[in-house]
């Protein structure tokens, strides 16, 4: 990389703080606006600590020029992808742009993800009920596009391995041979072209499995967990869906509630969760326990950062009587934005040596994961 560029990168990164001492910087027209946009939100940071914003640079537009709404119209066309999400999610949960959050027409316009979700379902309290309709849809969007990336997985891993013995005539990609299509079509090959035409793709079946299984998952929905009860909520409205799978859903922080009537509905579920608050997991287990009717046909999850806040020992003690029961148990560490395991790893470790599997797991790791255990 170049002088030139790294000064340009740091010019970008400091901010119009940097302007004076970086005079010589070369910027182009584009480095303007990228640097203008960064300044409308990230100067905001400064103004906190009491400094005032320095004077604008050539081509400026001051801060008190530029609405919420064209700030995020713009930076949406300047930033990649991934960038303007996390710009577009720190904009509503660190620097609490109220424009964003005084139209509902600007919050429908915002681009759907996990951590506009998660900043949004923490300030839900303080939104008029208009805006709460809003947030509705904002979430209902996020749950679907989750949903749709998960689905399959967990469809896959739970009700059915594909049969490569036997063949089928529903048209479906994931069960698309390519081995026995190519060796039923090799006649076909056009030598001139040097294709092979496909005139009858082969599929594969799939071989149903019965399980007559109960899971029950037990959600820590304390303030840092908000990552992880985002997908469990999903998890839990798929599972709902399958054959011979009863899926009950506790969450809890220092009170346990029980949300089983809604967990088919995740975007109900999400809007009903109060983040925040303690963490007493053995109380919650201990009334997991009482959920279990068939111990070796019983799945319990405990999501969690393992973070007991209470006295351990009941936690502990409710972990070895359903391993002595028989139930399977699944510990799924919690995981960051960023999918980088945050928890107790010591009462991880005392758990796992009183019968439960404990693991740091993607939510797509995890559904094969029940798949195993379940099998």
């Amino acid at each position: 990389m170049s002088s030139e560029e790294t000064l340009r990168r740091w010019r970008l990164i400091l901010g119009r703080y940097a302007a004076q001492p970086l005079a010589q910087t070369p910027f182009s027209p584009n480095d303007w606006k990228l640097d203008q946009a960064l300044e409308y939100l990230y100067g905001r940071e400064y103004e906190g600590r009491g400094l005032a914003r320095p004077a604008g640079g050539p081509g400026s537009l001051d801060p008190s020029q530029l609405r919420a709404v064209d700030w995020l119209n713009r930076s949406r066309k300047l930033f990649p992808q991934e960038v303007f999400e996390r710009m577009q999610t720190q904009a509503i949960d660190r620097y609490q742009l109220t424009e964003l959050l005084a139209d509902p027409a600007v919050l429908r316009s915002l681009d759907a993800t996990p951590g506009l979700a998660k900043a949004l379902l923490g300030m839900r309290g303080r939104l008029s009920g208009q805006m709460r309709d809003a947030v509705r849809e904002v979430i209902q969007k996020t749950v679907d596009e989750i949903t749709r990336k998960l689905r399959n997985d967990f469809v896959n891993a739970l009700v059915g391995r594909r049969n490569r013995m036997r063949r089928s005539h529903i048209r479906s990609a994931q069960n698309f041979d390519a081995r026995a299509t190519i060796a039923a079509n090799l006649r076909h090959y056009d030598v001139s072209r040097g294709q092979l035409v496909i005139e009858r793709p082969r599929f594969n079946a799939r071989v149903k499995r019965n399980l007559p299984w109960d899971v029950v998952l037990c959600v820590d929905q304390s303030g840092s967990m908000m990552d992880s009860v985002i997908y469990s909520a999903v998890i839990a409205g798929i599972m709902s869906s399958l054959p011979a799978v009863r899926v009950k859903l506790v969450v809890f922080d220092t009170s346990v509630v029980d949300l089983t009537h809604l967990a088919h509905d995740p975007v109900e579920v999400l809007l009903t969760v109060q983040l925040g608050g303690g963490t007493d997991i053995g109380r919650a287990v201990a009334y997991c326990e009482s959920l279990v009717g068939n111990p070796q046909r019983t799945v319990f999850a405990l999501i969690s950062d393992f973070m007991e806040g209470a006295a351990p020992g009941p936690l502990v003690a409710a972990v070895q009587r359903m391993a002595q029961a028989r139930v399977t148990l699944l510990g799924l560490a919690a995981l960051d934005e960023s999918a980088n395991p945050v928890y107790d790893r010591q009462m991880a470790q005392r758990l796992a040596n009183h019968g439960m599997h404990v693991a740091a797991l993607t939510p797509t790791h995890f559904a094969h994961w029940l798949a195993e255990v379940m099998n």
